[in-house]
């Protein structure tokens, strides 16, 4: 190793002690997060981003009348000349600002897959295409006309809006989140008419408090996905009035008739920025979990709209108790916080109450016409000096046109004659022969007697305040019926209610009693659950040439265990079976089941039992109930096969002795200790064979002796001491059974 270098002497060395150093650098990144990423202006209610966005569509021309064009051009475009950040930061912006679900008053129009409330991403964006939306035009309305201020890019190329004109609500309209350092914001979003209302209420009474504002216009606020705010009046109005609090929301429901006595629970509004396949997985999970007692199933029916589908235990269930408890213990209600921390006056980070909020965006507005009544008053101005002089000319143009022909210097001669500004003599020059004409003069005079009127206002209303706020307010009166309430996107989707007093309600009281059921599964596998332990199945129907495979007692709360050839063992909800009236499902429509594979087994799970898993190639092994239990659809692979071998027998494992016959028709019987208890693997050879597997196994008590059911459904039984002959050790070959034994090779228990 080197020696250690010291540092340089010389006058260029600053000693800064590390803590002003890091104070001062952390300083800054924590105000560039603010000012520049988290925090929304409180003007236009948009963070840098989603400004940026707009006004890169707007230079692209995608207003909303014009075609689509690629997101990845419009990310591009952002990127290269104003936003030097992630180009999927951007186009997550994008995406979001085109959501129905996210956004109350979309920005952007999207054509393509942009994501949906099951919380799935959009596609990527060179597969999508974008435009502005009239909300996103309202916003951006005057800023050619000098209305905001604009500052340099960050690589001095370009300009860019510090805030947009806005003429939309849209801070408190479209909400937003955002986290910065030390402080973050969270607006949720309300509807516009109200807000449109409630300003214009304030225009006409400035001292009006957010409280008034609140009992008069703004209930509450107003999600794109509906739903159902729960608080009292007295706690959303403080929450306006401090701009600090949250909201209790609930998804919106009823109970749908199903007829004699049956009903189930339609959900059609969830809350806001709750991805409703979480929210059903987190259902599922619960009622796996047994959490809740008093719900069957859960489905989702959803197309284009929300329809969950709740189904309870038992029509004894009363439906109100049922969904509180699910507001209890899942996002079916969720709390959306509110704390308006914004950028008052685009620069100071303020946390605003309603009416304050309103105040900053109305101040705005009426900044933004005064800027672009004095753009429009210098464009006026201009024009009238050009007619001026052209009307000057109309006067004697014989001698217009003898200076132009013959002077050297044609445009200092007309300045000189007519006495013309610069201006007035380029604009002569510059007239086409055709406008000479007379009808062309009278057009000029009818101009400029316009411009001179439209002057006059324009001068009247930068002169007076009140001609200003009355001009603001036709302006808002606009906006209000473009969103109004009887409007498709300007309707109120979310309402208010006060939540049930369940406070002497015992949920664990209201558990639902289990009722006996008889589970029948066919041949081709379909499954059904008739009501009450039924003994006598002479009289029930199956489909065509199907029959009956199995059937058993259970109870509603059961597991039902089913096994299948390929090795793989699913677990059903006895609850979730369908009735015994019709034919039943096919189990494959409930549980994912690879092509080829069959089920070979049904029965109900019983916990610390133990089973017998027997393939076709003479490996077994004893597997514990408790371990088999799947909680997906795709099951638990218990047996591992190589293939072409298949899973022919699951039977119950009490009993101390394995009984065993291959297709070739002989017949082993050994000890069940021999055999491994094991919770999956391919297990150990329980018979050998030279061509051909098994046909079946079973375990049984040797003192009861060896039982079978012949084809005429006789039961037979051969004793112990008959049984010597054929009891050896495991992965013998056996013999041939017993007289009697069926020609099925089968025990049939």
């Amino acid at each position: 190793m080197g020696k250690p270098v010291n540092p340089p002497t010389g006058g260029e060395i600053e000693t800064i002690h590390l803590k002003d150093a890091l104070e001062e650098r952390y300083l800054a990144y924590a105000l560039s997060t603010i000012m520049h990423r988290a925090l929304p202006d409180a003007r236009d209610g948009l963070k840098p981003v989603h400004r940026r966005i707009l006004h890169a569509m707007r230079l692209l021309r995608l207003d909303p009348r014009s075609a689509p064009k690629k997101c990845a051009r419009i990310v591009g475009d952002v990127m290269g000349q104003y936003h030097p950040h992630g180009d999927q930061s951007i186009y997550d912006a994008l995406v979001r600002m085109a959501q129905d679900f996210a956004q109350r008053y979309p920005l952007a129009e999207g054509q393509g897959n942009f994501g949906n409330i099951d919380g799935d991403n959009a596609a990527a964006m060179r597969y999508t295409e974008a435009r502005l939306t009239e909300v996103a035009r309202l916003l951006l309305e005057g800023i050619d006309e000098d209305a905001v201020d604009f500052r340099e890019t960050y690589d001095q190329a370009n300009e860019e809006p510090v805030v947009l004109p806005a003429a939309f609500p849209n801070l408190l309209a479209n909400g937003s989140q955002g986290i910065a350092v030390g402080m973050a914001t969270s607006i949720p979003p309300h509807n516009a008419a109200e807000l449109c209302d409630a300003a214009l209420h304030l225009i006409a009474h400035p001292k009006t408090s957010s409280e008034e504002l609140v009992g008069q216009f703004v209930k509450g606020p107003d999600f794109p996905t509906g739903g159902i705010v729960v608080d009292t009046p007295e706690s959303i109005a403080e929450t306006y009035r401090t701009g600090r609090g949250g909201f209790r929301v609930r998804a919106r429901w009823k109970k749908e008739d199903l007829g004699r006595g049956n009903w189930q629970i339609i959900i059609t509004e969830i809350p806001y920025s709750v991805p409703k396949s979480r929210l059903i997985e987190k259902i599922a999970e619960l009622l796996q979990e047994k959490k809740l007692p008093l719900l069957a199933d859960v489905r989702d029916e959803s197309a284009e709209d929300v329809r969950v589908v709740l189904e309870p235990r038992a029509r004894t269930v009363d439906p109100i108790i049922l969904m509180e408890s699910l507001f209890k213990l899942t996002e079916l209600e969720s709390r959306i916080p509110m704390n308006v921390n914004v950028l008052a006056g685009g620069k100071v980070p303020k946390v605003l109450g309603l009416a304050e909020c309103l105040r900053e965006w109305l101040d705005h507005r009426r900044e933004v016409l005064i800027r672009r009544s004095s753009f429009r008053l210098a464009a006026i101005d201009r024009r009238l000096e050009i007619l001026g002089g052209l009307l000057i000319v109309y006067l004697d143009l014989d001698r217009v046109i003898k200076i132009i022909r013959e002077e050297d210097e044609p445009k200092q001669e007309l300045m000189r004659v007519f006495k013309l500004t610069e201006i007035q003599a380029n604009a002569i020059l510059d007239t086409r022969l055709r406008s000479l004409r007379k009808l062309e003069e009278m057009e000029l005079k009818r101009e400029q007697k316009a411009l001179q009127d439209e002057k006059a206002k324009i001068e009247n209303l930068l002169g007076s305040e009140k001609v200003q706020w009355k001009t603001v307010t036709a302006e808002i009166k606009e906006v209000r019926k473009t969103f109004g309430p009887d409007t498709p996107l300007g309707k109120r989707r979310t309402t208010f209610d006060r939540a049930p007093d369940t406070s002497d309600i015992d949920f664990a009281e209201a558990m639902v009693e289990r009722e006996p059921i008889t589970v029948i599964v066919s041949q081709k596998g379909w499954i059904r659950a008739m009501k009450g332990h039924v003994a006598d199945l002479s009289a029930v129907q199956f489909k065509g040439d199907d029959a009956l495979k199995t059937a058993f007692f259970a109870e509603t709360t059961s597991k039902i265990i089913v096994v299948a050839t390929n090795g793989r063992f699913f677990t059903l909800e006895a609850s979730k079976l369908p009735g015994g009236r019709g034919f039943g499902d096919p189990i494959r429509l409930m549980v994912d089941l690879e092509e080829g594979a069959d089920f070979i087994a049904a029965f109900p799970y019983r916990p610390g039992a133990k089973l017998l898993v027997v393939g076709s190639d003479g490996r077994g092994f004893i597997a514990p109930t408790d371990d088999v239990t799947a909680n997906t659809r795709k099951g638990k692979q218990i047996l591992n096969l190589d293939a072409p071998a298949q899973a022919v027998v699951c039977a119950e494992g009490e009993g101390d002795h394995i009984a065993i016959i291959g297709e070739n028709r002989k017949l082993l019987i050994f000890s069940a200790k021999q055999v491994p208890e094991m919770t999956r693997g391919k297990g150990v050879r329980l018979q050998r064979y030279k061509d051909g597997g098994v046909s079946d196994a079973k375990v049984f008590k040797l003192k009861e002796g060896l039982t079978w059911k012949d084809t005429a459904g006789r039961t037979w039984t051969v004793a112990k001491e008959d049984l010597r002959d054929w009891i050896a050790n495991r992965a013998e070959a056996g013999r041939l059974p017993p007289k009697g034994f069926p020609k099925s090779n089968k025990f049939g228990d």
